[in-house]
């Protein structure tokens, strides 16, 4: 492409053609202290990859609200003890059903565990796994979230 038709590409095309971020929240949910500190994965639904407990955004919830919300719905968590603001985001693409994928940005916001409920909204739905910072910085996709992990 010649120099003068890429610079316009890249002032002027390219970011009117980028789709906008989207948002959600979700739970670093971790128990322990000192060497056995421990974080909890839950399996996606779609790819049964290693993920946090995430989710959109709710109405009448604050952010770390809808994060502990999630850690709930997704994976039993029973605690009140939610960070007021983020440890950290990370972005990753969400496949949509349409074929495309949308960029999302995710705030992570800490949730120290109390208790674990057996039955749980997506229990049928999910695996649940306790594991190390180092552990779970190996199973997860994304880099940044990988970061926030070898950061705890």
């Amino acid at each position: 492409m010649p120099k003068l038709l890429q610079s316009a590409w890249d002032a002027v095309l390219s970011p009117m053609l980028r789709r906008p971020k989207r948002l959600q929240m979700a739970a670093l949910c971790h128990r322990g202290t000192g060497d056995k500190k421990e974080f909890l994965l839950v399996t996606s639904r779609g790819t049964a990859r290693w993920i946090i407990p995430k989710g959109w955004p709710i109405r009448g919830l604050k952010s770390n609200e809808t994060a502990l919300r999630e850690a709930w719905e997704e994976a039993g968590v029973k605690s009140n003890d939610v960070t007021d603001e983020p440890v950290g985001s990370y972005t990753y693409n969400k496949e949509q059903a349409n074929g495309f994928a949308v960029p999302v940005e995710t705030l992570v916001y800490s949730v120290a565990v109390d208790d674990m409920a057996e039955d749980f909204p997506e229990a049928h739905e999910r695996t649940r796994k306790w594991v190390t910072a180092d552990k779970a910085a190996e199973l997860v996709n994304e880099d940044e979230l990988k970061s926030i992990f070898r950061d705890q």
